[in-house]
This record gives structure tokens, sequence and C-alpha cells, in this order.
């Protein structure tokens, strides 16, 4: 049954989901066991008699059993009571509608099959074992052989979307992803090869009567009133499996009428002004769901990705504290004290509410840990901004194919510079850069790091130029402003356009620093407070004081024509008392 179903309702809702996914899990590697033994029928039909004794050994064993009739069990009814509880199918993943539609058929195609095998072995003294099932689907119902091949696709399938969904956020798991896509291919192959091998060994050896007799009689098969008891349990029980899935949609559908009719208890008030009514008991990100509003949520509503979260304005107060499963996630992704995730709160008055990432989120990057700085934090940073200079003079003589491979090429190698000295590119502007350094590392690290990469920009020009040299009427020249200062530091921006960047008065001024690059006729403005972080000895450039636009005291900076002149080898000025 399907996973991403689970959200029951209550405190104990942690509890339930574990409960419901070691079920699952105890399933699966029930269907793993069954398939790998399939596939010994490869080898022989003997072979595969050998190992299915072994096989039934373990699982008929009591515990064996009862685990697997109380996983069968609690999947099952887990799963309907899910279904019947969830608001919206519409708003379902791919994966969960395949999970779904995967689910529900199973039972159609198991029932007869564990009905002929394990109640016949339980429960009528028969013997079916590997030679039973093969001579019955391939000599006196062929059909099966669809059928039983539509059942083990289907277990198979639906219990890897499961695994999947439950460690897809695990690194682990991430970095042996194409192991476990080759086991998800290999295993099913497998066994259908053993199914189709072992089929056809038998349907040899059934062309010998007298052999065919015997073995006939060897299974001990319920003959008579006992024979029509058996086909009545597996009728009935078809029939009841029909029965209970038409219950819970027909529930499910009256549910929602009444919800419908009912007057909502809570309003919640999006950050568009939109007002939707909010059932007690029903999530934030239910709601969302059930009012057609977007809403991001990578892990189905289990919190485990963190992409529903939301911000709480009003109503922040009232909230029941995180569970232990939202505490755990919230610290991980570093959220602050009024961020909450839409899939674990339970409203209980009015709330303001704000979903902090795009609805088309679908990337796994949100489930690992996050710095706490995305959320916004102020941070001394450093920040580069760089220029190509008379660049739209060059663009008026070219044609736009041209114009696009110079600026391809100068931001791979301007990119590439930044990069190297351990600096992020925030943003390409036109024919600018901006990049941001030290923002993990501290402004000491980031000063020096962002000099550097100054330097490496220049030689990277250099060589741009040279081999550019028969497409350009002249060497491409660029202005580079750097400063260094608090800054508001974030993931900002809109849907998939978000990123991490910085705002503030240091950015604006490292800004206007490079746009004064250009008359003051030098490649790199140096604002003294980068240099002084830096904590290095720099005596190259000219120290004066400018006043950029939109600022009234005058900043510190060195003048430098080349950065070529900028020393190779950044170390930090040895301090007082200390030799170098």
């Amino acid at each position: 049954m399907p996973d991403d179903f689970a959200k029951p309702r209550g405190r104990n809702t942690p509890s339930w989901r574990r409960a419901h996914s070691i079920s699952g899990l105890v399933l699966f590697i029930y269907v793993a066991s069954h398939l790998l033994n399939h596939a010994v029928g490869i080898v022989s039909i003997d072979a595969l008699q050998t190992s299915g004794k072994w096989f039934a050994r373990f699982w008929h064993q009591p515990a064996a059993t009862a685990a697997l009739y109380s996983a069968l069990t609690i999947h099952l009814l887990f799963a309907l009571h899910a279904i019947y509880r969830r608001d919206s199918l519409r708003a379902m993943s791919p994966a969960e509608v395949t999970q779904l539609a995967l689910g529900l058929s199973i039972p159609v195609f198991l029932i007869s099959h564990a009905m002929g095998t394990r109640v016949l072995d339980e429960f009528f003294g028969a013997d079916p074992s590997y030679l039973y099932v093969q001579l019955v689907i391939w000599k006196f119902a062929p059909h099966y052989v669809v059928t039983q091949t539509i059942l083990l696709l289907a277990s198979w399938i639906h219990g890897c979307i499961g695994l999947h969904l439950w460690f897809r956020f695990k690194p682990g798991y991430r970095r042996l992803l194409p192991l476990w896509l080759t086991l998800a291919v290999m295993v099913p192959t497998l066994s259908l090869a053993g199914f189709v091998a072992s089929g056809t060994d038998v349907l040899r050896m059934a062309e010998d009567r007298a052999w065919l007799g015997v073995v006939l009689e060897s299974f001990k098969l319920p003959q008579g009133d006992a024979q029509l008891a058996f086909l009545a349990w597996v009728r009935n029980t078809e029939y009841s499996y029909y029965g209970l899935v038409f219950l819970v949609f027909a529930a499910r559908s009256v549910r929602l009428y009444r919800l419908r009719k009912a007057e909502p208890d809570i309003t919640l008030t999006y950050h568009t002004g939109q007002k939707v009514g909010l059932r007690s008991g029903a999530t934030i990100l239910e709601t969302s769901r059930h009012a057609g509003i977007p809403h991001a949520s990578v892990c189905g509503g289990r919190g485990r990705c963190s992409t529903c979260r939301v911000r709480i304005g009003i109503g922040l107060d009232s909230l029941p504290a995180p569970s232990d499963l939202e505490s755990r996630v919230l610290k991980r992704v570093g959220a602050p004290d009024n961020v909450r995730l839409a899939c674990q709160t339970y409203p209980a008055v009015d709330l303001e509410v704000t979903p902090l990432l795009p609805p088309t989120r679908a990337s796994v990057e949100d489930s690992g840990e996050r710095p706490d700085y995305l959320a916004g934090q102020e941070r001394d940073i450093v920040v580069l901004f760089a220029d190509i200079r008379g660049f739209t003079q060059l663009t008026e003589r070219r044609l736009p194919y041209d114009t696009v491979f110079i600026l391809n090429r100068y931001f791979s190698e301007m990119g590439h510079a930044i990069e190297s000295a351990g600096g992020r590119i925030d943003k390409f502007i036109g024919d600018g850069i901006m990049a941001l350094f030290g923002i993990d590392r501290g402004i000491e690290t980031g000063s020096r790091n962002a000099i550097l990469a100054a330097r490496l920009m220049g030689e990277n020009l250099k060589q741009l130029n040279e081999s550019l040299a028969a497409d350009l009427d002249e060497p491409l020249r660029i202005g580079i402003g750097i400063h260094g200062g608090p800054a508001i530091v974030g993931e900002l921006g809109y849907r998939e356009t978000r990123g991490l960047t910085a705002v503030g008065d240091t950015v604006n001024t490292a800004s206007r620093l490079e746009a004064l690059t250009k008359e003051h006729g030098v490649q790199l403005i140096l604002s003294e407070s980068v240099i002084t972080a830096a904590g290095m000895p720099l005596e190259t450039g000219e120290r004066t004081k400018i006043t950029a636009r939109g600022r009234e005291q005058s900043i510190a900076v060195r003048l430098i024509p080349d950065t070529g002149a900028l020393p190779a080898e950044l170390s930090p000025a040895p301090r007082k008392g200390h030799s170098a």
C-alpha cells in the first residue's frame, strides 16, 4: 500500500508512520526473498524446489508468520485509512499515483495466489510446492502466467517506490543511487527468467502422463466438498476486498461532502491576502491543497524534506510546540522560531502563513542540513563586482551569436577564477559579475580570497584576450570593485530564480567602487577595510579616499591599475612579537 498516504491525525502520528513504514519493509523483504528464490529456477526446477523448501521453512516459522501477517494487515488498513482521510487526490505526485494504483491492484492478483498456496497448506493439508505452483500456472491455467507476472512486477515496483520515497533524502542513499537502480532492474529480471525457465521445464515434464498423475496425487489437493469450500473462500475473500475498497472511497466521498457543507472552524490568511477556511484537525498543507493553493512538498507531507515550511505571522504563540520529528527537521535546515512545517502543523486559531519555497520546488537540496544564514542573517562578508569596459560599443558591431559567444567565454574564465579563489558567484548582470566571499569562513579569509580572485581574474583575462585576438578589435578590459562589511545574507528570489544572495550598504558600495574604476582609469578599486581584514601587507596602488554616490562619508581605498601587481601568495601579516 502507498507509503505517502500514511498521515493519520493525532500526537502519535510519527509512531503510526513508523509502524506503517516498518510493515512495508517487512513485506518488501518477503517479496524480495520470494523473487530471488524464483531466480533459482534459471538453474532447474529441482534447484527451485530445493531453495523453495528453505524459503518456506523460514517464512512458516511462527515468528516470521506472525510478522508477515501483521505487516500485511497493518499496511493494508493503514493505507485505506489514509486514503479515507486524504482531502485531495489531484495534488498527488506521479510517484504517489503510481504507488496507489499498484498498491490497490496487488491484492486483486495476490488473493488467488495466496489462497492457492498458503491457505491450502495451512487449512486444507495440501502440499503446494513450487512444482505444484508452476504446474498449475503453466499447464492447467495458462492465463495465470500473465496475472502472476503482473503481480510480480506490481509488488516489486510498489515496494521500490516506497523505499525510494522513504530514503531519498538520506545522503548515503543518494550516493549509491546507481546501485539501487541496478538492483531494482536486475532482481525482477532474474526472477522472471527463473519463472519462465522453470515453467518450461514443467511443461516438458508434464508430457509424461504417468509422471503427471503421480505428481498430482502427491499434492494432496482438496476434493469434493472440501474443494468447493476452498473455492468459496477464494471468492468471498476477493469480494470482501473489493467491497472494502469501495466502502473506503464511498466513506471518503461522504466525509468530503459533509466538510464542504460545514462552516470552517479556523481561517488561514496567506501572504497574497487570500483567506481559506480550515477545518479542525487538518494541517496547513492539507488546507492549501484542498483550496487549490500550490504548496511545495517533496516528501508528500511526511515531515522529511522541509520544503513545505511556512513562516507564521499572527497566531504563532497559540500553536503547540513542534513534535520531535518536526523539531529535528527544522533544526536541520536552520529555521528560526517563527517557521513551521505545514504538513506537521495543526492550527487551533486563525493564522497568517507565508510559504517559504516555490510550489514547483522538487529538488532534494532542502532535505539535507542547511546553513542557518539561508533564512536571513547579517554577516560580515566581502563583495566583488566586475564589469567589462566599453562592452556596449563592442556589441553594436557584432552579431548576436558573436556577442553571446564572447560573453560565455568571459564568464567561464572569470567564474573559474572566482571559484578557484574560494568565492561564490552570486549572479551575472548583463556583462557584469557579482561574487561573495567569506560567507562560511569569515571576513578575514574572505578578504584574502577576494584579493586572490581579483589577481586570477586579471590573469585569466589576459589569456582570454590572447585566445580571442583574431575576434576582437581591441582587448577586453574590466573594472573590479571590492568592499567588505556587514550585509544581510539569505536565500532570496522567486520560484526557480531563488538563491543565496546579499543585500545592504556593503553590496551597494562594492558596486559603486567598480563603477568608479572607469573614472580613475584603474583595473581595481580595493577598499582599505578589506586589506585590514585580510591582515596582510599590501603596498600596491595609490592610497586615497573617494566618495561613492549615495554615501555621505568618504571611503579609504587603494587604486590598483593592474591586478597583476597583487601578491600571488596571500598570507596573513605576522603578529607583533612573532616571527613570520
